[in-house]
């Protein structure tokens, strides 16, 4: 059977819905770091790079491109009639931050071998809590700041810990005294909640469909438990200093699956 595939190609950013061939709809910066989110018609299948996307009934779907994800993707779609459309997307590249953060204690920098197996413990229940792949769609909302005060630390930052330099910082931290409220940025469920994790304190994540998930690192209470369902603007939990912090925030990441994003790209500028 002769397929038609219609290609065109897009090479610039937008923040809002752009339409293309036989109605897809696409909302996010077509940057590295990005959440993309869109929506089809009823029944239209969609692959990134020829790996199938989850879309729901309704034809929405969501993928997200890394801190250093290459430039050039193929993002294809079969429509009712069994005509494939590809769009060839081209990714901005970004530049990053270096900070350089003193007086860390040397148990987190060059943590003992006697935590080792609590800290496999702690990325054994995120890296559970992060590959629900939920049928909610909630990752279509237009997402809220979870917390109020100033930006401290920014997505994609390579961070150098007294001297020793670490992974780049994958969230956005938000600083603000001890107590202050962080509320759901979107609807979801709460899929994990440990006031005590080594490095990142109190965790909490919340899942918002399709892998899409925001995670709260450094809380000081929680006020949800794994299982509750909440509303975007619901109090959740509280900014802390626990884990490994020099003061208290909030540090909000946002993850498609294993891909690690930037929260700053779904909400207004500050």
């Amino acid at each position: 059977m002769l397929r038609l595939v219609l290609i065109c190609l897009v090479t610039v950013c937008f923040s809002t819905f752009a339409a293309f061939a036989s109605d897809i709809q696409l909302k996010g910066e077509m940057t590295q770091g990005s959440l993309i989110r869109g929506q089809v018609p009823v029944g239209n299948q969609v692959w990134l790079n020829d790996k199938p996307i989850k879309v729901s009934p309704d034809g929405y779907f969501a993928f997200g491109f890394g801190r250093d994800e290459k430039l050039s993707h193929e993002l294809k779609w079969s429509d009712n009639q069994g005509t494939e459309h590809l769009q060839l997307l081209q990714l901005q590249a970004r530049t990053y931050a270096i900070q350089k953060i003193e007086g860390i204690p040397s148990k987190y920098v060059s943590p003992p071998k006697k935590v080792s197996e609590r800290i496999k413990l702690d990325n054994r229940q995120v890296g559970k809590a992060r590959t629900l792949n939920d049928e909610r769609t909630d990752f279509f909302q237009d997402f809220i700041w979870p917390a109020a005060g100033p930006i401290s630390g920014v997505y994609g930052s390579q961070r150098v810990f007294n001297g020793t330099p670490k992974r780049p910082h994958f969230g956005v931290d938000v600083a603000a005294p001890t107590g202050t409220s962080v509320y759901a940025p979107a609807n979801g469920i709460v899929t994990l909640f440990v006031p005590d994790m080594y490095y990142s304190g109190g965790t909490m994540i919340i899942d918002h469909g399709h892998g899409v998930s925001s995670t709260f690192l450094h809380l000081s209470k929680g006020h949800v438990e794994a299982g509750t369902i909440v509303k975007q603007g619901d109090l959740v939990a509280e900014i802390g200093a626990t884990g490994r912090a020099t003061g208290p925030h909030l540090d909000w990441r946002i993850n498609w699956f294993k891909e690690r994003l930037d929260p700053a790209l779904l909400v207004p500028k500050r």
